[in-house]
């Protein structure tokens, strides 16, 4: 569903992301774990056009989109929840999730997203920086399911989240996938979300893959060791 080649980006004379290779099956929800500043955001941002890439190419579904900007990346499939949420505060949650809505050319918020997310259509008035941590959270995620994507990128869902609600967001991201039939990447620094919701677990170094284990058989201490500072 997502194919990412030779991909690499960098800020000036510093390459952060160098010659990266990743494939993410239908129905997979991948987790890029590794420690801050390892490379992980500007592997997110790159992906859904935020951050200039230097080479390579990334294709969704077969078609290549790496010449795409990031509203052509969203209409073509690609969604996006970004680190620390960036819900507008001073919107309503419905209104939220309409912003979304544009990019598809859609104006009502479909009964399916609220049918998932049921406090979201509780608080549809409310603003959405009266949520909490969590319902922020959810509401990201649902202003970006709104655009239909094909494939979901979370970047660091958990930062800021109490650890009871960590779970829940794992529960979430499983349910989307099975519900929807979309593939989920999401980059990570906590282990037992990531042992939670990821069917495979790739570790980042200094811009590069370095580890990869299926879910199923994941060797923690090992990953572990990785995230260690």
């Amino acid at each position: 569903m997502l194919s990412i080649k030779h991909h690499s980006v960098a800020y000036g004379q510093s390459t952060i992301i160098d010659d990266l290779n990743l494939e993410v099956a239908e129905n997979e929800i991948v987790a890029v774990v590794g420690r801050n500043g390892m490379g992980k955001t500007t592997l997110m941002k790159s992906l859904v056009g935020m951050t200039p890439t230097k080479g390579g190419e990334v294709s969704l579904n077969g078609k290549n989109i790496s010449n795409l900007k990031s509203f052509q990346r969203v209409r073509a499939g690609i969604g996006f929840v970004p680190q620390g949420r960036m819900i507008f505060p001073t919107l309503t949650v419905r209104e939220n999730i309409e912003t979304a809505l544009a990019a598809v050319g859609e104006k009502k918020v479909p009964e399916d997203l609220y049918e998932m997310f049921p406090v979201l259509k509780e608080m549809q008035n409310r603003r959405g920086g009266n949520l909490s941590g969590g319902q922020q959270q959810q509401l990201a995620i649902a202003r970006a399911l709104a655009t239909r994507p094909k494939v979901l990128l979370l970047d660091e869902p958990t930062e800021g989240i109490q650890p009871n609600i960590i779970k829940e967001i794992a529960q979430t991201l499983k349910r989307i996938r099975d519900e929807r039939g979309l593939s989920i990447v999401v980059s990570e620094q906590v282990l037992s979300f990531v042992m939670d919701a990821a069917d495979r677990i790739l570790v980042i170094e200094k811009g590069a893959i370095v580890h990869e284990e299926s879910r199923a058989g994941a060797d923690q201490d090992k990953i572990a060791s990785y995230l260690a500072v």
